[in-house]
């Protein structure tokens, strides 16, 4: 099982509007096999040392610093947290707080230090999750199996599930509706099979709170589309597993469970490119660093493309958003395209962090706009 805790939106908020005299933010590739942890402790380690020395070249308070190696140190040594990790783990810390985040994505390792965090690698775990539920649903049973991108399908224990259709409504079977002449035809089956879908609704529904994966429906006709017709979960994907998933595996089911993913995903990117196409024909969309960062300074943007990977160092100004480059990084420094991410965030813009090749013109940023500017 991977133990994930992804930042819901208001977290993001939060952590794109604090500031602090030093805001680190450690990026680490972690193993969900607790036995192969140590090297990302190790690693952990090193990046703590790199964001102090950092910190001391930048001449920052002595007995701050020492705060901050505290709080890190303790989590270096904390073996209850790193014996339960994901695909990786994101630190953000101060002399006055520390928060962490494991994350199904895996992120390449990344240390920054600045007044600010750096989240776009968090931004990357929101947008494209690689953990999913599969519901597996057929007349004669039921069963929830969770999804990773490389650990084998686990089933999911639901109480109060029901164990088949004839067990949700108390009847031998819902095919012979002999016993109740009134739903004696095929109407009746279908009153009878929304029963049972509202049921397992119920059912998932204390499991599945507070939780954003993807829901994948493994069921056929006519049980699919009453499912989704009773569904409250909102993160069921449009696209399932068709057919009856009785005589089909946990690990056929996550084989199938993963290209659905990949389908969404690649889709939602191919429908943002559409978008940045259709709006930069009527001058309202740029892959212009500068010019991104003021329409995000002045709540213009209405999509955001970031590179997951790309971090420019240097500043952006707080009312104009007029870009200063930097020649490298520093604790006077962040990632402007993090910032313009951030501020993008803030004005209730959708931003997804993706890879170099899924933005036009192979830019670090493509925005559309609310208007042509």
């Amino acid at each position: 099982m991977l133990y994930v805790d992804v930042p819901t939106l208001p977290e993001i908020k939060a952590l794109v509007s604090a500031r602090a005299d030093a805001c680190v933010s450690i990026y680490v590739p972690t193993t969900p096999q607790t036995q192969h942890v140590g090297a990302s402790r190790i690693a952990f380690g090193n990046q703590t040392r790199m964001a102090l020395q950092q910190l001391e070249q930048a001449g920052f308070d002595k007995r701050r610093a020492a705060a901050l190696a505290a709080a890190l140190d303790a989590l270096g040594e904390d073996d209850d947290f790193w014996r339960v990790q994901a695909n990786s783990v994101a630190v953000l810390a101060t002399p006055d707080s520390l928060r962490t985040f494991r994350l199904a994505t895996a992120v390449p390792a990344l240390t920054e230090v600045s007044d600010r965090f750096h989240i776009k690698p968090l931004l990357r775990a929101v947008a494209f999750p690689q953990t999913a539920y599969v519901l597996a649903l057929s007349e004669n049973a039921v069963r929830l199996v969770e999804v990773s991108a490389d650990l084998p399908a686990e089933p999911v224990r639901v109480p109060d599930l029901p164990r088949s259709a004839a067990d949700a409504v108390g009847r031998a079977s819902v095919n012979n509706l002999t016993q109740n002449t009134r739903i004696a035809n095929a109407e009746g089956q279908t009153v009878l099979l929304r029963q049972y879908a509202r049921q397992v609704d119920a059912a998932l529904r204390p499991v599945l709170a507070g939780r954003d994966s993807p829901l994948i429906l493994a069921a056929a006709e006519p049980l699919g589309p009453i499912f989704r017709g009773v569904n409250t979960y909102p993160a069921l994907l449009p696209d399932g597993i068709a057919g009856s998933p009785d005589r089909t595996s946990d690990s056929d089911l996550a084989g199938s469970a993963r290209q659905v993913l990949d389908r969404h995903y690649a889709a939602e990117v191919a429908s943002a490119r559409t978008l940045f196409e259709e709006r930069f024909g009527q001058r309202r969309a740029t892959t212009d660093v500068g010019e991104a960062a003021r329409a995000a300074t002045h709540g213009a943007v209405e999509l955001l493309l970031v590179d997951m990977d790309s971090v420019l160092p240097g500043t952006v100004d707080d009312d104009t958003g007029a870009v200063t480059f930097a020649s490298e990084a520093s604790a006077r420094t962040y990632g402007v395209v993090d910032e313009i991410a951030g501020r993008a965030i803030l004005t209730g813009a959708k931003v997804l962090a993706v890879r170099q090749g899924d933005i036009p013109d192979g830019a670090p940023v493509a925005a559309t706009l609310r208007y042509a500017q």
